[in-house]
C-alpha cells in the first residue's frame, strides 16, 4: 500500500514536470541587490524588499547599536496567552494604532497566520464572504476554513460585486467583502473609496483589506493605499505585513477595540502558536519609527515603475500594473520557465509564476522593482526582453 501511494506522488510530480509546473527550492546567496546562484551573479528582481531596507547596511548598523546582552532575546518560548506577550508587543501595537489613527492594533506571526486565522474567527454560517477572485492564497485558505458561505466576484468587477450584494445581502446577518489593495500577480490597485461607498449603502457589511504589497510604498507616510485614498477609518479590517517593504517579519491588523478583543479570544492562529522573538519586534518598531523618512525611496520606486511599464508596453506586452509589481504574461508554463532562464543568463533573476498560483494559460514573469534599481539597469532589462 505504501509503495502504491508513493508511486502516485511520483506520477503527479511527473505530470507537473511535463507541464512546466513543478517547483524546486532554489539555493542561492544574496548579496545586497544581487543573487549568486550556481556561480553566476544576477540582479534580484524577485524580492519583496521594495524600499531596499533589508539590505541597508546603515540601518542595520544603527539598529545593532541598540542591542545589548540584556535585551537581545531571540526566542519568546510560548504563546502570547501564556508568557510570550512581552512589553514589546504592547509597544509595537500602540505604535501601529497611533500611526494609523485607529483604536487598536494586533500583531501576528506572519501575514499567512493573519489571513488564515481572522476570517474563520469572525465568520459563521450566518455570514457571507464576498472575495475578489484574485485574492491571495492565505485569504482563500481562511475563507475555506470558515463556516461561512462564500462567493468570488470577478477581479475588480465592482458591478458584479454589487449584483451579488443585491441578490444575497438580505439573507445574511453579516457580509464581509475581502480584497487586496495591490494585487501581487498583476500589480493593479483596488478602488478602496468605491468599496467604502458601497459598504455605506448597507448596514451589515464589513470591509477587509490586505495591504501586504502596499504598506511602506504607498501613501505620504507609507501606510498604504488606504492612506493614499484617505479611507483608513472606513475599513474594518485593515491588514498588512512587516515581511515585504518593511524588511521584518509578521503581520498586523489595525481595527476597532472590540474586534481586537474578540480575535484574542477566538482566533486559533493567534492562540495556539509561539509568539514572535523579542528582537524581531524590536526591529519592526525601529523600522516603523523611521517609516515617514523613506518618502524619497517611495517616490523613486514610483518613477522606476512608471519607466519600466512604458518600456514594457513599447515592447508589445500588455501591462495593467499600477504599482511596482509588473507582470510579463507569457501564457504557456514551459515557455515562461525558458524566458526566466534566458533573463537570468542576461543578468536578471526573475521567477516564473505558474498555476496554481495564477490561472491556467496565464503563466508569467513577475518583476518586483525596488527603489535602488538604476535607470540604466531598467533600460538594460527592457532591452533583454
Amino acid at each position: 500500500m505504501e509503495n502504491s501511494i508513493l508511486h502516485r506522488f511520483a506520477d503527479e510530480l511527473s505530470k507537473l514536470e511535463q507541464t512546466g509546473n513543478c517547483r524546486k527550492l532554489p539555493l542561492f546567496t544574496q548579496n545586497g541587490s544581487s543573487i549568486l546562484r550556481e556561480g553566476k551573479n544576477s540582479y534580484n528582481l524577485s524580492s519583496n524588499d521594495y524600499l531596499n531596507l533589508a539590505t541597508d547596511a546603515t540601518l542595520r548598523e544603527d539598529f545593532l547599536q541598540l542591542i545589548s546582552k540584556d535585551n537581545a532575546r531571540f526566542g519568546a518560548s510560548s504563546s502570547r496567552l501564556l508568557t510570550g506577550n512581552h512589553s514589546l508587543y504592547e509597544q509595537l501595537e500602540s505604535q501601529l494604532s497611533r500611526l494609523f489613527g485607529t483604536e487598536s492594533a494586533l500583531v501576528f506571526n506572519s501575514g499567512y497566520h493573519m489571513n488564515v486565522g481572522i476570517l474563520p474567527a469572525i465568520a459563521d454560517r450566518h455570514t457571507l464572504i464576498l472575495a475578489d477572485k484574485w485574492v491571495h492564497a492565505s485569504l482563500i485558505d481562511g475563507i475555506r476554513l470558515s463556516t461561512a458561505q462564500h462567493l468570488r466576484y470577478r477581479h475588480a468587477d465592482y458591478a458584479h460585486l454589487e449584483e451579488l450584494l443585491l441578490q444575497h445581502a438580505h439573507r445574511f446577518d453579516r457580509i464581509v467583502i475581502v480584497t487586496e489593495s495591490i494585487f501581487s500577480m498583476d500589480g493593479d490597485c483596488t478602488d478602496l473609496t468605491y468599496l467604502v461607498r458601497l459598504k455605506h449603502r448597507y448596514t451589515n457589511i464589513l470591509l477587509y483589506v490586505d495591504e501586504a504589497h502596499a504598506v511602506g510604498v504607498r501613501g505620504t507616510k507609507g501606510l498604504g493605499c488606504a492612506e493614499e485614498q484617505d479611507c483608513i477609518q472606513e475599513i474594518d479590517f485593515l491588514t498588512g505585513t512587516f515581511g515585504k517593504a518593511l524588511a521584518s517579519l509578521g503581520g498586523y491588523l489595525v481595527c476597532r477595540q472590540p474586534i481586537r478583543d474578540y480575535l484574542i479570544n477566538k482566533m486559533r492562529t493567534l492562540l495556539f502558536t509561539t509568539a514572535l522573538p523579542p528582537i524581531n519586534l524590536m526591529w519592526s518598531i525601529f523600522i516603523l519609527e523611521r517609516l515617514d523618512r523613506f518618502e524619497d525611496r517611495r517616490q523613486q520606486l514610483g518613477k522606476n515603475s512608471l519607466l519600466l511599464k512604458q518600456l514594457i508596453v513599447a515592447k508589445g506586452y500588455a501591462c495593467c500594473s499600477e504599482s511596482h509589481i509588473l507582470p510579463l504574461i507569457i501564457g504557456d508554463s514551459n515557455a515562461t520557465v525558458r524566458k526566466a532562464e534566458e533573463l537570468e543568463r542576461k543578468g536578471f533573476y526573475v521567477l516564473p509564476i505558474r498555476p496554481p498560483t495564477v490561472p491556467d494559460g496565464t503563466s508569467r514573469i513577475r518583476i518586483s522593482l525596488t527603489a535602488e534599481i538604476t535607470t540604466a539597469l531598467i533600460h538594460q532589462l527592457a532591452a533583454s526582453l
